[in-house]
Formats: structure tokens, sequence, C-alpha cells
């Protein structure tokens, strides 16, 4: 693999414009507090939520979708050329992408919000069809991407997912309105998995074998590692799905544990990349990267509870909150306070022609809010859910709510900055 370092000569060469990440990055962070306010509307359903139309899927899909898969894209569109020092090509695709995603989503959560037919169909066709521009520009990316092939390998199965779990959710959208499928929440269930899972699992940790080691000035990871990882990560999701279609608990035991398997490969490798690391302080960002680790680590917890046979109180709304929220909200919120003001130091110049440094374009005040109120929010709707306390969860909602438009906050202030230093040559 090669080290987190080499892929940065010349990377200048292979930027976008500022605008296309950005835009994506922005858009996030306002499904983010979107997110908050209908978890907060819909959270007399959460404990017992097991599906079907409401203010709760909506923000389910408002963070999957609206938060995740968005920061997800721009992420992608803009590090997979860096990291696999090959340019993206034509870019008007990219932005294509945006533009049909972008009220693709706000449709679909209208819809759900609603049970309005029309939202859901024309929001699913648009989220799909943004999509497929980017599962499109993203294979081209990795089809090149000869000098990462462990990452490349991680994205390949990422865009599979992504194909699956698209053909899955339209699918599930066409039965709300027709009622044709025999089990409309097993299907779902598989349809969450693989996007968690396979799609931004994926994504998540392939890009974590290059983001942590650059962040922390580490050695390069162990292949074989990495492929260890990659391999039992697609044996659990596949595991899991055929458990749930055939019904199996002992099955779905079986998944977790592999799941536990592909976790601690990948756990180890982290570990490696921040011991072995010459920036032995990486600050707030970090702290809740590791914090993510160790949720999810708690969320498969709770998922072999579950599939053992164990009583855990309202135990597969506390897993999907712990897996979402917890997870995979916590690692990307820590990744982006990262990614965006680095891009933007890229992108920027001083009067000096050199780039502006990372802390003059970062907001720490609003990052501190941020971290305080999204773990106070966890705590708060994880206790909510385990003792069916709808004022729990809505106490949660809002400090949520207030630490998620912090962090919008945040990210304005790193385009103001940008905007102010940018000297386009």
């Amino acid at each position: 693999m090669s080290t987190p370092g080499s892929f940065l000569g010349g990377a200048r060469s292979r930027l976008l414009p500022a605008s296309v990440p950005f835009r994506f990055f922005i858009a996030a962070c306002v499904f983010h507090p979107l997110a908050w306010l209908a978890l907060f509307a819909g959270a007399q359903e959460l404990a017992l939520f097991s599906g079907g139309p409401g203010y709760v899927l909506a923000s389910i899909h408002l963070l999957t979708l609206g938060v995740l898969a968005m920061t997800a894209m721009g992420a992608s569109f803009q590090l997979l050329p860096i990291v696999t020092l090959r340019p993206l090509g034509n870019i008007w695709p990219a932005i294509a992408s945006f533009w049909l995603f972008l009220p693709g989503v706000i449709l679909l959560a209208f819809g759900m919000i609603s049970a309005h037919t029309p939202y859901l169909n024309w929001g699913a066709g648009l989220v799909v069809s943004g999509l497929a521009f980017f599962t499109v520009l993203t294979a081209n990316n990795l089809r090149r991407a000869g000098n990462l092939p462990v990452v490349a390998a991680h994205g390949w199965g990422a865009i599979a997912a992504l194909i699956i779990f698209a053909m899955i959710g339209a699918l599930l959208t066409a039965d709300l309105e027709r009622g044709f499928l025999t089990d409309h929440q097993q299907l779902a269930i598989v349809h969450m998995i693989v996007a968690i899972f396979g799609f931004m699992g994926l994504l998540a940790i392939g890009l974590s074998l290059i983001l942590v080691p650059m962040f922390a000035l580490s050695r390069s990871l162990s292949t074989f590692q990495g492929w260890l990882q990659l391999m039992l990560t697609v044996a659990a999701i596949v595991t899991f799905c055929a458990a749930t279609l055939m019904d199996s608990k002992m099955l779905g035991v079986i998944a977790v544990a592999i799941g536990f398997a592909a976790v601690t490969t990948h756990f180890r490798l982290m570990r490696i990349a921040l011991t072995s690391g010459m920036r032995k302080r990486l600050g707030l960002s970090f702290v809740l990267v590791r914090s993510s680790w160790g949720l999810l680590a708690v969320g498969l917890l709770t998922g072999l509870a579950i599939m053992a046979g164990f009583s855990i109180p309202n135990g597969p709304a506390l897993f999907g909150f712990l897996i979402l929220a917890g997870w995979l909200l916590t690692f990307l919120t820590g990744i982006l306070q990262r990614i965006m003001p680095f891009l933007a130091s890229m992108h920027a110049a001083g009067a000096s022609g050199m780039p502006p440094m990372l802390s003059d374009l970062t907001a720490k005040t609003p990052l501190k809010i941020h971290a305080a109120c999204h773990f106070a929010a966890l705590g708060l709707c994880s206790t909510g859910i385990g003792l069916e306390r709808t004022i729990i969860i809505e106490f949660g909602a809002i400090v949520g709510l207030i630490g998620s438009v912090s962090f919008l906050v945040f990210a304005v202030r790193v385009i103001y900055e940008l905007k102010k230093h940018y000297n386009p040559e």
C-alpha cells in the first residue's frame, strides 16, 4: 500500500473546483439539523419503530441519504482523485448528481412524512438518478486506481452495495403504493444493512486506511490485514442478509460474530496507524473518531444480544440508533471537520502565496459545542429508547439539533475563510 503522504505530491493538479465537493458538504450539514428535527417530531414512535411512513422513517433517510451519503459523494469525488493519483475527468456529471440527489432527498423525506405516493416516487427516482451518476464516475476512477488495490476494492464493494440497496429501496417505495411484497419489513432490514454496512461502512473503513494514517502522519498499513478486513466485512453482510431472509437467528449470530472479527481487524489497523504516527495530538476530531469505533462495538454487541435471544428493551431501535447516530454520524462529523479545512487550505492561498494554516480555517468553539451536544444527545436518546420515554428522546433530539446547528456554523465559517483567502491562479 502507498505511504500516506505519497499521493499528496501534485495533489493541487487533481483538485476539483472548490464549489463541487463543498456543495455536498454544506448540503449534508443542512440535512443534519433537519434529521434531528424529524426525530424530535417522531420521538413518540422511535422506541417501538419497526418501519412504515412517518417522521422516524424520514429522519432515518435524512441522516443516511442527506447527511451520510451526501458527504460520501462529495468526499469520494474529491479524495479518490487525490489518493489514486488519477484526475476525475469530466466535472459536469458530479454537479448533475448533486442537483438530482438534493431535491430527491427532500421529496423522499416529504413523501415519508405525508405518505404521499407521488412525492415518494419522484424522490426515489431522483435519488437513484443522482446515485447513478455517482456510481459511474466513482467506478471510472476506481478502475484506474492501480496504486491502491485494497482501497479500490473497498470502493468496488461499496458501489455493489449501493446498486443493491438502491434497487431494494425502489422496490420498497413501489410496495408502499401497491403492496405486492409478502414481507415488507424483512426486505427493509436487508435494505438497511446493505446501505449502512455495505455502502457507508465499506467506504468508511476503506478510506480510513488512507485518511487516518495521513492525519496521524504514520507509516503505511498492512495490505494483508486490509484485505482481511474487507473479506470479513463482506462475509458478515452477506451472512446477515441471508439470516434475515431465512429468518434464522443462528445464522444471525454467526453474521454478527464475523462482523466482530472484521471490526477487530479494523481496530487493529487503526491502532497501528495512531501509535506509529508522528502526530500524537489529533485534537477533538479524533475524540469523535475514536468514540465512533467504541460505539460501533457497542452497537454490534447489542445486535449480538438480540440475535442470541437476550431481552433488551426496544433492542432493534436501540441497535439502529447506535449504528447510525452512534457509529456513522460520529465518525463522519469527526472526519469532516478534518477534511473541510484540509481541502480549503489546498484551494486557498494567502498573501505570501502559501496556503493558510488549518487552524485559521477552523472555528473551534462551534466544534466544541457540537461534540458536547452530540454525545449528550446520543446518551439521552439511547436512554429514552431503552426506557420508552418520549420526553427523554425529545430532549435528546433538541440537544442534537443544537449541536448540529453548531456544526453548520463551523462549515459556513470554513467556506467564508476559503472565499477570503482564495486566490485563483
